[in-house]
């Protein structure tokens, strides 16, 4: 009987406790302390909960036009933090290129103006990281135009060869918004790059919850020494195995230590914004990078 007695009372507890966890809310940012995980410790995160610019000691900016024949102009004024979360902000406005030159032949010189505004913040010469588990918390914008992306590059090497990796990009790709998980490096030929990508149609998530767009999801990377595994919500989408990623000079760039990057770019892949309506907006719940602990 004694025993019988011991069992209820474990399952009443049981009851007791799961029921009154708190759920976190998907469509709201979550405030509540970084996960424990067994044999790991949290070494790097970023809540966003105090208001104004991101800390300094841990972000900078790039600024101008930068990559891919984009259309916005990166500054810091378009990221805040603001009622738990980085928002990080597309505007359509007008900023004059101040390196412009009507004769040169580069894209970034010869645009007189850009006609969009956002942030991209990056941790490049202030942290990185080699290996570890790195979760980030984040809502984006499928707002035509929108190219929100969480990923990574490697401290040592000129771009493609020190290594990229993506936990989220997401883009038109094969003529459908789309969720992308990556990782590149350079190939044989000289500026060739080498993908290691899967591609998940927007539409595959919507059909599970057709407010998917609407809510926060946790994208994850778990790195190791042998490969790499990027998970959304807890579903893996990518493994990349680490030796087979060697670049033209020999390398293997998902050896050394990389820094994380954030941003939103508008146009190229993610479409044309001209009749969209701005501002699009990036949010981020937080960061947080854990290693294992030996």
């Amino acid at each position: 009987m004694m025993k019988n007695q011991i069992l209820f009372l474990i399952f009443c507890f049981s009851l007791f406790f799961y029921g009154c966890k708190k759920q976190v809310d998907k469509f709201k940012p979550d405030f509540s302390s970084p996960i424990k995980y067994n044999n790991y410790n949290l070494v790097w995160n970023d809540e966003f909960n105090d208001s104004g610019s991101p800390d300094a000691l841990k972000w900078d900016y790039e600024h101008g036009f930068v990559r891919n024949k984009e259309l916005q102009w990166y500054q810091k004024d378009n990221a805040n933090c603001k009622e738990g979360v980085l928002l990080i902000e597309a505007k359509r406005e007008v900023i004059k290129n101040n390196l412009y030159d009507s004769t040169s032949t580069n894209w970034r010189r010869n645009r007189e103006f850009a006609d969009y505004s956002s942030s991209c913040l990056i941790t490049k010469e202030k942290h990185s990281w080699k290996y570890g588990r790195f979760e980030i918390r984040a809502r984006i914008d499928s707002t035509k135009g929108s190219w929100p992306a969480i990923w990574t590059l490697g401290e040592h090497g000129k771009w493609p060869n020190n290594g990229e990796i993506d936990l989220m990009e997401f883009y038109i790709k094969n003529g459908s918004q789309s969720i992308l998980a990556n990782a590149a490096t350079g190939g044989e030929e000289q500026y060739s790059i080498k993908w290691d990508s899967e591609v998940i149609p927007l539409n595959y998530f919507l059909k599970k919850d057709s407010k998917w767009v609407e809510q926060f999801h946790i994208w994850r990377m778990d790195w190791h020494e042998e490969e790499i595994k990027l998970f959304l919500d807890n579903e893996l989408l990518n493994t990349i195995s680490i030796d087979d990623e060697v670049n033209r000079e020999g390398v293997v760039p998902f050896k050394q230590k990389h820094y994380l990057l954030l941003n939103l770019a508008i146009g190229s892949n993610g479409g044309n914004p001209l009749n969209s309506n701005f501002p699009i907006t990036y949010e981020i719940d937080y960061v947080r990078i854990y290693q294992k602990t030996n």
